[in-house]
């Protein structure tokens, strides 16, 4: 398996950010760490080897980028006006910085050819991110895997709200979007895969995920919410079966 790590320069963080890409060829897939982690938690957590023979042949390539979620969803001693300047700087990194390497470092193994767009994926903190870039552009994300997600800013802002949470919460801007928004089509042609577990640590993800399945059932958006049982706990043991069930179904 071709594995590649980048530090890379972001002018829209101020700092080197650092991804690895594992495979040669295939669907690009972002994957977004869990809540304060690191790019290297896919692999040191065996979630790479799980999809091990799809990546070796030239069906899927994973690209995991940081995350920066101590100055932004993670609450701290900075204030909320900071928290939410940083998320909406992390998502001009996101779509304006790494998007383009993704497409460029791909198109090297499938024959300089563009892909139509990437994948996104991730557990927890990570499914969140997932599933909002997803959301957010369409025109650059053509689906998601994401597991025991949290899909609302309450549980990290409490009272405090602003514009930039509300772009950033699926919850809250899909109950906002019309039947007809033109992003509602796009929606509707994605692949997407939304599970939570309903065991230890899941009760939020059960409920914010529940939400998120009404407001899609509403806007005629098929996706694929999937409810495992109650067994199934908020850890990486469950991720672990869940990421290749789900990846060997959809890519």
């Amino acid at each position: 398996m071709k594995v590649e790590w980048y530090k890379e320069y972001s002018g829209c963080l101020n700092r080197d950010m650092e991804f690895k890409v594992y495979g040669h060829a295939g669907q690009p897939m972002l994957v977004f760490p869990c809540q304060n982690g690191r790019y290297f938690d896919f692999e040191s957590r065996g979630m790479i080897h799980t999809i091990e023979h799809l990546i070796d042949e030239g069906k899927i390539q994973l690209f995991c980028c940081d995350s920066i979620d101590e100055e932004s969803w993670s609450p701290s001693h900075l204030s909320n006006e900071h928290r939410t300047y940083m998320m909406e700087q992390f998502y001009y990194y996101i779509v304006n910085e790494l998007v383009p390497r993704i497409f460029e470092i791909n198109s090297y193994g499938n024959g300089g050819n563009y892909a139509e767009g990437i994948m996104t994926s991730g557990c927890s903190m990570g499914a969140t991110h997932a599933v909002n870039f997803m959301l957010r552009r369409p025109d650059l994300f053509n689906g998601t895997i994401a597991l025991s997600g949290y899909y609302d800013s309450d549980l990290f802002f409490e009272g405090y709200h602003d514009d930039i949470i509300y772009r950033n919460s699926p919850i809250q801007y899909m109950n906002g979007m019309t039947y007809d928004h033109p992003y509602v089509q796009m929606y509707r042609k994605q692949k997407i895969v939304i599970c939570t577990g309903q065991g230890a640590w899941e009760d939020d993800m059960v409920r914010s995920t529940s939400r998120l399945k009404e407001l899609f059932e509403y806007k005629d958006i098929p996706a694929w919410f999937d409810f495992w049982g109650h067994d199934v706990d908020h850890d990486w043991p469950w991720w672990l079966i869940q990421f290749p069930y789900f990846v060997e179904r959809v890519i």
